[in-house]
């Protein structure tokens, strides 16, 4: 039987955000988006969404007078992207 895929690391948007994290101590939201190529609205629910399952954190500060977010993966994030990336493994066996 074929291990089930984690369905919040399965959308497109948000397995690409891990996959920028995962190898980064941490990136900002405009680079996220640059690497990405969404929009800032849908850049920001598929953070939200990450953030709610522990998966990274967000840190909203200012650099002078503009907005920066930066995130980072969190260590239950790390091992989600491990599983997933088993998962796949799996998959490709057959």
């Amino acid at each position: 039987m074929l291990p089930i895929l984690d369905p919040l690391l399965h959308s497109e948007l948000r397995l690409a955000v891990m996959s920028i994290l995962v190898g980064v101590e941490s990136a900002d939201f405009t680079f996220i988006r640059e690497q990405t190529g969404a929009t800032s609205g849908n850049l920001s629910v598929q953070i939200d969404k990450l953030s709610a399952a522990g998966y990274v954190d967000v840190e909203k500060t200012f650099r002078g007078k503009m907005p920066r977010t930066v995130l980072r993966i969190t260590p239950a994030g790390g091992e989600a992207m491990g599983r997933y990336v088993e998962s796949l493994k799996e998959y490709l066996k057959l």
